[in-house]
């Protein structure tokens, strides 16, 4: 739970941080979508070297990597060093495993002949990183805000090294290595249906990442910078939510219909935020709106675990993550031109825009989809 809280905090915390020192929310938004872009390109990887090596053996040295960087990041942003170098050390602190996925993996081997645990299991996983970014983006805001700009990073840089170092010792739920004469070749995205559930997972991170910084500029346009933490948590609280009777009432249900549901939802929920006239009522759109993702992203990770051979189960649930890392990036930058340039509400058409790709995509590709899940049960 340490860990996760402090991953949902370093988004909007180096937005706050950025955007304090350096007075721009478009440099901000730049810097944390060079860092995901960064941990997006080399995610698979790391995926992929946890498949064969195991968890431990690959998380420590990268966390400690990790840890380094992330100390400079801050001394570079506490010093007002040249902004270039922040587009060098906050990438290099975000080359890391993915902590989520090694969790799902876990789930996944011990669950691996309990399908209906295995659901519950991924749905608990969801809702926990939902309420994490119930807690998450309030402290790193108010740290940012209140104490000073660097305080946010550096609390959940203290945060993710405790967590992380609790998860890695807990050898005995760790999934064995499966050996290399019985592994698939070739890497997980050859596997048909990862690609178009990935390009879903950008879209769903574009939403999070637009929401994150335009929430935060309209909140500080309205001269109160302190409640965009509370408005985003109350996005996740509906995520939440929705993801505790999701895990509840979908099992056994049709995977692709679900998904399109999902999609359709982050569409429609979405798009009453463009007409919130005060923040009261961006606060409860808001958590209309935070409905659809958690059953959305469920599903998607269900629908990995079916398709992807168990070998390359890390791997394949870190390219689809991966496009959600993605997707904030991306939704990070252009909402943040799109605030400096037009208006801080404007930046919100962009996550309209993302679900209603995501709808499309899932709508495109159910026939499609079926017909994997099926092949793999069989």
């Amino acid at each position: 739970m340490t860990a996760r809280s402090a991953g949902a905090m370093f988004a909007v915390a180096t937005v706050a941080m950025v955007a304090s020192r350096r007075g721009s929310y478009e440099l901000a938004g730049a810097v944390m979508a060079t860092g995901l872009i960064a941990l997006a390109v080399a995610a698979p990887i790391t995926g992929r070297l946890v498949d064969r090596y195991g968890q431990r053996r690959v998380a420590v040295p990268f966390f400690i990597w990790s840890g380094f960087w992330a100390a400079v990041t801050m001394i570079a942003s506490w010093q007002g060093w040249p902004a270039w170098i922040l587009f060098i050390t906050f990438p290099l602190c975000a080359v890391i495993p993915n902590l989520g996925t090694m969790a799902r993996a876990r789930w996944s081997h011990i669950f691996a002949h309990e399908p209906r645990k295995l659901h519950t299991a991924m749905s608990f996983e969801q809702v926990m990183e939902e309420v994490t970014f119930v807690i998450g983006p309030v402290l790193a805001i108010w740290l940012s805000t209140s104490v000073f700009p660097e305080a946010g990073f550096l609390f959940a840089t203290i945060c993710y090294a405790i967590g992380v170092l609790v998860f890695v010792s807990a050898r005995s739920t760790e999934p064995p290595v499966v050996p290399h004469h019985e592994r698939p070749h070739g890497p997980a995205h050859h596997n048909p249906g990862i690609l178009p559930l990935a390009f879903i997972m950008v879209m769903t991170g574009v939403i999070f990442g637009v929401n994150e910084v335009v929430t935060l500029a309209v909140a500080e346009d309205a001269g109160h910078s302190n409640a965009a933490g509370g408005i985003l948590a109350l996005f996740a609280t509906g995520s939440a939510l929705s993801g505790l009777v999701f895990g509840q009432v979908s099992h056994g249900r049709n995977l692709p219909k679900l998904l399109i549901a999902g999609t359709f939802g982050m569409m429609v929920l979405e798009a009453p935020v463009l007409f919130a006239g005060n923040l009261w009522v961006l606060a409860a759109v808001m958590f209309v709106a935070g409905i659809a993702t958690a059953p959305t992203l469920i599903t998607t990770m269900n629908l990995i675990e079916r398709i992807v051979p168990r070998a390359q189960i890390n791997e394949g649930m870190t390219i689809v993550l991966t496009g959600l890392i993605i997707g904030i990036a991306v939704g990070s930058a252009v909402s943040g031109a799109v605030i400096d340039r037009v208006g801080a509400r404007h930046g919100y058409w962009v996550a309209v825009l993302a679900g209603a790709s995501a709808f499309l995509m899932a709508l495109g590709t159910r026939a499609f989809l079926a017909r994997r899940e099926m092949a793999n049960l069989r």
